[in-house]
């Protein structure tokens, strides 16, 4: 559980989701990619990374002078068990919901 926590602790923050992302759809990337078009610094952006490799989200190697940043896909998939692990939970409240919606649409107006 405690991965899990931090997990979501690092992807709570804006920035950190978006390098996330842009990751997962551009693969890996070096530094200097994330930091464009972002208004922060490269230290920021660092902090961040920092963050997020030690959620287990991303991962580095260095090539050359480059630091290389990808999507660490065992991160995702813990997300991805847990929501999984809560789909009886959303199934029986949505049924739940439907017979609400259902035996409110058949009162007499």
């Amino acid at each position: 559980m405690n991965t899990l926590l931090a997990i979501f602790s690092a992807l709570s923050d804006a920035t950190r989701f978006s390098i996330v992302e842009q990751l997962m759809e551009e693969g890996e990337l070096p530094v200097r990619d994330l930091i464009d078009g972002k208004a922060m610094s490269g230290a920021a952006v660092s902090r961040h990374l920092k963050v997020l490799r030690e959620a287990g989200l991303v991962q580095q190697r260095v090539r050359g002078t480059q630091r290389m940043y990808s999507v660490q896909p065992e991160g995702l998939r813990v997300i991805a068990e847990w929501t999984i692990s809560k789909r009886q939970f959303w199934e029986g409240s949505l049924d739940r919901l439907g017979e609400l919606i259902e035996r409110e649409n058949s009162w007499p107006t």
